[in-house]
């Protein structure tokens, strides 16, 4: 794929935090693509800065290559968009784990059902992580980070802020 005779191959590997390692998915890009971008951001991110750039960067012939369909995309919706705007520019779409090339006829309709099942996935995973959340509230455990503040020092807190705030009303 390297130099491919039609163009470059540009890879886009994503972790969903920035102490996540994303050799898995380099290793595999730097092996195939001439460039291999790299962004550490949660894929519901609404700007996803790096991938933008990427894509900015593809010129016809070229080929976008992904190691995992959810490395690149966010919904069903959002594939769809991304690879028929990218068919429309002359550039390519390959993931390498389902050996998918989607420059074939073959290759749309198989991704179009993935980026649903990947959807499905994500929702799945999100209501039982939900669902898990609200059953350990309802056994009385605390979730979140450890509070700071004592109660006692959280009222006097509250207590000092509104006498400041009375004073300010005096002065003004």
């Amino acid at each position: 794929m390297k130099n491919s005779e039609n163009g470059r191959s540009i890879g886009y590997a994503r972790v969903s935090q920035s102490g996540m390692n994303e050799a898995r998915q380099t290793d595999r890009l730097m092996a195939v693509c001439d460039k291999v971008y790299v962004e550490k951001i949660s894929g519901a991110a609404k700007s996803r800065p790096v991938f933008e750039r990427a894509l900015k960067g593809l010129k016809t012939g070229d080929a976008l290559v992904v190691l995992d369909l959810d490395r690149a995309f966010r919904s069903t919706i959002d594939a769809l968009l991304t690879m028929e705007a990218l068919k429309a520019r002359g550039v390519n779409l390959k993931i390498l784990s389902l050996n998918l090339d989607l420059s074939t006829e073959f290759g749309e309709v198989v991704f179009g059902i993935l980026a649903a099942l990947a959807q499905f996935e994500r929702r799945i995973i999100s209501r039982r992580t939900k669902e898990g959340l609200a059953a350990a509230r309802a056994r009385g455990v605390k979730l979140g980070r450890p509070k700071k503040l004592s109660e006692r020092d959280a009222l006097d807190s509250r207590a000092q802020a509104q006498r400041d705030q009375a004073k300010l009303l005096v002065c003004s």
